[in-house]
Order: C-alpha cells, then structure tokens, then sequence
C-alpha cells in the first residue's frame, strides 16, 4: 500500500491538514476577540460556510474529469498565496471585511480540495488496499482536527495571530512544492459540451435519483441538515463565545482553553470513528435514531452548567466532557448513515449522489450559525435557555426519524440479499 506517491499524498495531507486546522481554528477566534461581538461572529461564520457547502459537490465533479494532482497543487498554491495577502494587510484595512473575504476563500478551497484527495486513492491503491488507504486520510484529518487547535490555541493565547499566519503559509506552501512530484494517472475524459453543462448533467442526475427513486434519501439528508442547523451550529458558535467570553477566565488562557475544547471534541469524533469498527456488527439499522436521541442529552449538562452558580473551571469541565460524548455519538451516527448509503446507491452514482446529500445536510449549517450569533449576543443572562430548547428539538427529530430508519433497514436489508444472491 505504501507505494511513493500515496506516501506522498499522505505526507502532503498532514502538512495541508494541519495549517488549515490551525487558520481555521485562529481566524473566527481572532475575530471574536478584536469585535467581542457573538452576532458579528456567527453571521462571518455562517457565510464563509457557504461555498464550502456549494463547492463540494463541483470538486467531486472536476475530480473526476482534471488531473487531480494538479489540483491539489493549485489549491495549495492558491490558499498559501492568500494567507500572504491576510498578512499583508492585516491593520490596513477593515478588519471584518479581510477576515471575511478570508474565510470565504479558504473554506471554498477546502470544500474543493478533499474530493480530489479522496478521488486519487482508488488511483494510487490496489482494490484490496483501497478501504485501508480511506481510513489513513480520515486518521489524518482527524488528528490534524485534534492538534490543530490545540498548538494553534497555545500560540494564538501566547503570541497572537501572526505566529499562526506565518506556520499556516509555510504548512501551504512546502505542501504545493511536494505534491507537483506525485504522479497520479490520469486518463481524460471523452466529453461532449463544456465542463459547466457536463457538471449540471451530473448534479440533476443525482437530484433525480435521491428524489424520485430513493426518495429516503433526501429525507434523511433533511434531517442531517435540521441536526445541523440545531445542534452542531450552537457548538460551532456557542462553544468559543462560552469559553473566551462567558467563563471567567483571563483572554490569554482563555483562548488557548479554547483551543484544548476543539482538540477534546476532535478526540471524541476520533473515538466516534473506532467505536464505529467496533460496533458496526452489533448495531440495528432500526435505531440509529436512537443516537440522535443521545447526543440531544449532551446539550443538557452544558445548559446546567450554565444556569448554577458554579466555579469557572468546574463549568469548563463539564462542557469539555459533555462535547466529547456528543462528538463521539455524532461521529457514530454520520459513520452509520454514510455506511447505509453506501450500501444502498448504485456504484455507478455512489460518488454523485452522497456529495449531493451531503450538499443538502450541510445547508442548513448557516443559517443555525446565523441565528445562534443573535441569540448569543442579546441572550447571554439566559443563555441556558438555548441549550435546552435544542436539546428539546433534537429530541423531538431523533424520534420523528424513527420510521425512516425502519425503512431504511428495509432498503439495507434488501441491498444486502440481492449483492449475496
């Protein structure tokens, strides 16, 4: 399996990985520090999630048809040369709009980049060792998501952002020079008509297929969204406002315990992953909903936290022990959905098609960031009383799903005896 250029890919990937974990993690931060404004932060946030969500989907679709090599070279380049222009301009003009503009670009980039990474492994890897090949790059993007933060939290809370900025462009750079050497074979398509009539042939197919002949599908892709929209963007925007603004703690400490929040929830989403191998024989199809319904209690402690009397650091704790769980069980559930899909979707649309539900489940994301930014700025006296609204209609969706993943054991079931006929 350890052949040159997968090694290669993998090395580019802890390199890359890395310094987008670590400007992803600083620059929200950054921002919430200079404005100290939640509302201001969630509506940044929500719209640079936005081209991450729409250039998904076309990244599968270029994957397929441009040297993806290439790719990755330029999208390095390209995110290496922006992290320049932050630090050029950084103090001479408006601070939101840079960052802004920033995180625009760097999570349209990221949204692109990984489907030309996961679409080279078949290309680089024998069948046998394909599988293998998938979990090394998952590994690595889920330590980079774990000690990202943590180093990026430590040097932002001791040294500030430029520290961050000059390790980030570093990590771009000497990512880019080294994956010009990896050669991935490559076979250009024979097509008829432009690449932009050619990528909506492929969208409408997919939207066709999740709609009209597997419509379970595009239920549960609105779930996701809903999940999405409810509980992972009041993580997204309420965790950092809770710890750098809420807690008591001094801002230099403050921002690197931040940091040690987002590596704890990266450890729980890894262990998410390992449980999902452990338990993946021992889990009915039938009650996955049921993880759903688990992950809403994690909410629960957070709001008490919030409501007692309670000193900084106890507070602190339980947060940081309540997110874990709730990462560990959301990676599990996302784990189970993905497996079920992969199962169920014909091989010749399995690529179209999951980037397209994953398109529809992550749409949702902006607007719940959007809106938790506004109840964070004028609810901070009774901020609990958001963690247990959510808890609520997280409960309430888990058990609104319960049907659907009965007949989504159906499906499985049925996939599974016609592949064993």
């Amino acid at each position: 399996m350890w052949n040159r250029n997968f090694l290669m890919v993998v090395i580019g990937q802890i390199i890359s990985l890395f310094g987008n974990a670590i400007l992803r993690f600083a620059l929200p931060l950054y921002l919430l520090n200079e404005t100290g404004s939640a509302a201001l932060f969630g509506m940044v946030s929500a719209c640079s999630f936005i081209p991450m969500i729409v250039l998904s989907p076309i990244g599968g679709i270029f994957a397929d048809r441009v040297n993806k090599r290439n790719i990755m070279v330029v999208l390095d380049f390209a995110t290496a040369i922006l992290v320049l222009m932050i630090m050029l301009l950084l103090g001479k003009m408006n601070l939101v709009v840079l960052l802004f503009g920033a995180m625009f670009i760097l999570y349209g980039v990221q949204g692109a980049y990984q489907p030309a990474v996961q679409a080279s492994i078949p290309a680089l890897l024998s069948e046998e060792h394909i599988m293998q090949g998938n979990a090394v790059i998952n590994l690595i993007s889920s330590f980079s998501g774990l000690i990202g933060p943590v180093i990026g939290g430590a040097l932002f809370g001791f040294y500030g952002i430029m520290p961050i900025l000059y390790v980030s462009a570093v990590c771009f750079l000497l990512s880019a020079i080294m994956e010009i050497f990896i050669h991935i074979p490559f076979e250009k398509k024979q097509t008829q008509g432009n690449i932009f009539a050619i990528g909506f042939g492929d969208l409408k197919e997919s939207f066709h297929y999740i709609s009209k002949e597997q419509p379970l599908i595009i239920k549960l892709s609105l779930a996701v969204a809903a999940i999405n929209m409810i509980l992972s963007a009041l993580i997204i925007i309420g965790l950092p406002v809770i710890v750098t603004q809420m807690l008591a703690f001094e801002s230099e400490a403050a921002n690197r315990l931040y940091g040690y929040a987002e590596g704890v929830m990266a450890i729980g989403s890894l262990c998410g992953g390992m449980g999902a191998g452990v338990f993946a024989g021992k889990m009915r199809t039938r009650n996955g909903y049921m993880l759903l319904f688990y992950d809403a209690l994690t909410l629960i402690p957070i709001g008490i936290a919030l409501l007692l009397p309670m000193p900084a650091m106890v507070a602190y704790i339980v947060i940081l022990v309540s997110c874990f769980v709730m990462m560990f069980l959301a990676n599990l559930f996302s784990i189970q959905l993905m497996a079920y899909l992969q199962m169920i979707v014909p091989a010749d649309l399995i690529g179209k098609v999951i980037s397209c539900a994953m398109c529809i489940g992550m749409c949702a994301s902006p607007i719940g960031q959007a809106i938790y930014g506004g109840l964070f700025e004028g609810m901070r006296s009774c901020i609990y009383l958001v963690f247990f609204a959510a808890a609520v209609l997280t409960v309430a969706l888990a058990f609104g799903l319960k049907k659907a993943f009965v007949e989504l054991e159906k499906i499985v079931d049925g996939s599974i005896q016609k592949h064993e006929k």
